[in-house]
């Protein structure tokens, strides 16, 4: 058995010595073949070219394959590359696009203050609302304009669509409003068409109530309800809302106002009304006067004339 391992061995490498000898000689009759420059050389190698080339298609299959791989695969890679751009460009476009809402939300809540129709007489101060109290109890708001702006207490608020509430407390640089479904706010209305005065009165609810009606039974539902103006704490003619009948059976008012969405309110400068004490004298036509003979002394009764 030794001995048949040698002589495989003995015979094998004189085999690889021939095999590769060959390739080597074969390689040195193609190079010379190629560095000769000769017509008849010229159209043997494109005789061999043409005989060869095309038979090694399959040879070149795994090569083409490959190649188209690595092509594809860096295609791959850039519509990646390009995906998560657009993908960061999107998010960009989406953050844009939520503050043009918002932008175009507060424009549009800034033309429904400007559209709202005011008496020429009454100005007013707008601001921005920065926190509510956050409580069922006690609704109110705060605003940044105070004292320096020149808000006073008890000033009525509104947004572009109605009565808000009034100014309870003023600081320097802030103010608190209390809307009109806290507790603690009564304002005398006027309910429209019938001309009935009233109190609208919070209590916490989203529909205030209507108290102390004149005559109820002239009052239905969808009536307009505006600030009547009494007592000179609010302008009068101010837009509050609509009757309504809760589910307690009690008018109260749909408020025109959007408690969703107050971002901006106008202040209205309240100015106190001028008050007429003189009662005035008796008012007599020109012509009427013109015929009166002229009084020379205080008038005495008849008795006291006779007694005279």
């Amino acid at each position: 058995m030794a001995r048949d391992r040698k002589q495989e061995i003995n015979y094998s490498r004189p085999i690889r010595q021939i095999a590769v000898g060959s390739m080597v000689l074969l390689l040195i009759i193609l190079f010379l073949v190629w560095r000769i420059d000769s017509p008849r050389v010229e159209r043997f190698r494109a005789q061999l070219i043409d005989q060869v080339v095309p038979n090694m298609e399959w040879a070149m299959a795994p090569v083409t394959a490959a190649a188209r791989m690595i092509d594809d695969f860096q295609s791959y890679a850039r519509i990646y590359q390009q995906n998560q751009e657009l993908r960061r460009e999107l998010q960009q476009m989406k953050a844009w696009k939520e503050a043009a809402l918002q932008l175009e939300q507060k424009n549009a809540k800034l033309l429904d203050l400007n559209k709202v129709q005011l008496d020429p007489k009454l100005t007013y101060v707008t601001g921005v609302v920065i926190a509510d109290s956050g409580s069922p109890f006690r609704q109110s708001l705060l605003l940044n304009v105070g004292s320096r702006d020149g808000i006073k207490d008890g000033w009525a608020t509104m947004d572009g669509l109605g009565l808000v509430g009034r100014i309870s407390g003023v600081g320097a640089t802030t103010s608190r409003v209390i809307l009109l479904t806290d507790s603690n706010s009564h304002i005398p209305v006027t309910i429209q068409p019938s001309g009935q005065r009233a109190i609208l009165s919070g209590d916490a609810a989203a529909l205030p109530r209507i108290e102390f009606v004149e005559s109820p039974e002239l009052v239905r539902p969808g009536d307009r309800v505006v600030s009547s103006g009494d007592g000179g704490l609010f302008p009068s003619g101010i837009v509050v809302g609509q009757v309504v009948q809760g589910r307690d059976k009690r008018l109260r008012v749909r408020l025109a106002a959007d408690y969703e969405r107050l971002e901006f309110l106008r202040v209205l400068r309240s100015h106190a009304q001028e008050r007429i004490t003189d009662p005035g004298g008796l008012l007599i036509p020109p012509e009427a006067s013109a015929d009166l003979p002229p009084v020379q002394g205080p008038m005495l009764p008849a008795e006291a004339r006779n007694d005279g």
